[in-house]
């Protein structure tokens, strides 16, 4: 399949490529009328339906530029993964792209450059047969115990007491503050629940709770603190007046066969076998996962790897990048998890660099580990890899294998089993010794 972008790379210093790209004319063209369309969808010119203007007419009345300039504006982005792919170059950070002369008429192609961060070289030391520390598997009767206890805390019921409270307890309350002896807005609610203990709401307010009893009315002395984000009332001084309504204790069942039951076992020793071997299967996927990133670690340790500063700058944006998208899948937008953080993006992404510079270095010797020992995986291995994909768009492994290839979208899972293969490799041949005590 013909390439929508043609690409020649050069390299740069400072572990940067610059990437001379050329649109096709015909992709160009294409570009050129969707613009020229969307251009035209509102426009009323006579002799022409709305919506159905050509492209030359728009050109004439815009110019030839103005529709190349919204041509490249909606597929810059498309382009710009295209030449990555056409050139099999994996990106660090953010590039810088240029423009070239924009063609002045149809068969000519659009110029424009990248230059970007790339993973840097790696000269590799020892790796194979090394020392690296590995985690002894440790399923300990305290931690079967934590789980236990964890349960018994799932299906404890909250029940009234007349007893004084006390942290862990929840409350229900209705409160008054006031200022001066006035009122203020939001500082009154009925039928409220508050949990002791858990910091939840201003220092003093859970604390002048300890000890009360049911129908007993407390006034509280607090004082807002300053950075509270209610402006007019933070730095000040308030009584709160509360009125106790119950008070409820959570009552833990008692470990016994009634209790494995309630938790779906036949009896307590069956539940701590599980328990067991739940642990168990996660704390040798954890050993095995935290063992495989310590050998590519230590060959790290031993290779000459040069991370020039503007790279680990990009990497550590696109940590902190991917750490804003997961939050805002939570619901945590970006301003709200700085604030909570009390840092700047600055601060955020100054403190990141090492794990991105130290990420930087793995995938280094990764790619060093993987030209050294010629890893190439096979058709059967790609395909078994695509195998699950495969099944869930209804075709073969070897028919997906192919549609990748002709898109250039067969080099990212090359790359991703490629290094696997490396790391197995190098994870085969270490000898494992005891993690010393942390």
């Amino acid at each position: 399949m013909r390439p929508y972008v043609t690409t020649t790379v050069s390299e740069l210093p400072e572990s940067r490529v610059s990437i001379a790209c050329e649109v096709s004319p015909a992709v160009l063209r294409k570009a050129i009328d969707k613009s020229a369309a969307k251009i035209g969808k509102s426009l009323k010119i006579p002799g022409f339906r709305k919506g159905h203007v050509p492209t030359k007419v728009i050109i004439s009345r815009f110019g030839r530029e103005a529709v190349i300039d919204d041509a490249i504006r909606e597929e810059l982005g498309f382009w710009y993964a295209e030449a990555l792919a056409e050139s099999d170059i994996e990106p660090v950070g953010d590039p810088k792209i240029e423009i070239g002369e924009l063609p002045t008429e149809d068969g000519f192609p659009l110029p424009f450059t990248v230059e970007v961060g790339v993973i840097p070289t790696a000269e590799l030391g020892d790796y194979l047969g090394i020392e690296v520390e590995r985690e002894e598997l440790d399923i300990s009767d305290e931690k079967v115990d934590e789980e236990v206890e964890r349960l018994r805390e799932q299906v404890g019921r909250l029940e009234p007491t007349d007893e004084p409270a006390a942290d862990g307890d929840t409350l229900m309350i209705n409160y008054s503050g006031s200022i001066d002896g006035e009122k203020f807005e939001g500082g009154t609610a009925g039928d409220q629940t508050i949990e002791l203990g858990t910091g939840r709401f201003i220092p003093g307010f859970e604390e002048g709770l300890i000890g009360a009893k049911k129908g007993e009315t407390r006034n509280v002395d607090v004082t807002f603190p300053e950075d509270y984000q209610a402006e007019h009332l933070a730095g000040k001084e308030a009584v709160f007046e509360m009125e106790v309504t119950e008070v409820r204790r959570k009552r833990l069942p008692e470990v016994d066969d009634s209790f494995a039951t309630e938790v779906g076992y036949d009896s307590v020793q069956e539940l701590r076998d599980d328990i067991v071997a739940r642990m168990t299967e996660a704390e040798e996927r954890r050993i095995k996962s935290e063992f495989r990133e310590a050998c590519i670690d230590a060959v790290a340790e031993k290779a000459k790897v040069e991370v020039p500063d503007e790279l680990a700058t990009g990497r550590a944006s696109e940590m902190w990048e991917r750490t804003v998208r997961a939050l805002a899948g939570q619901g945590i937008s970006r301003e709200a998890y700085l604030q909570i953080a009390d840092k700047s993006e600055e601060e955020m992404l100054e403190e990141a660099k090492p794990d991105a510079e130290q990420s930087l270095r793995r995938e280094a010797v990764i790619a060093a580990l993987v030209a050294k020992e010629g890893i190439n995986p096979g058709d059967d291995e790609l395909e078994q890899a695509l195998e699950h994909s495969a099944e869930h768009e209804g075709i073969t492994p070897a028919e997906l294998l192919e549609k990748l290839r002709e898109d250039l979208r067969d080099r990212r899972l090359i790359r991703e089993l490629s290094a696997r293969k490396a790391v197995d490799l190098v994870e085969e041949r270490a000898k494992p010794v005891p993690a010393k005590a942390s």
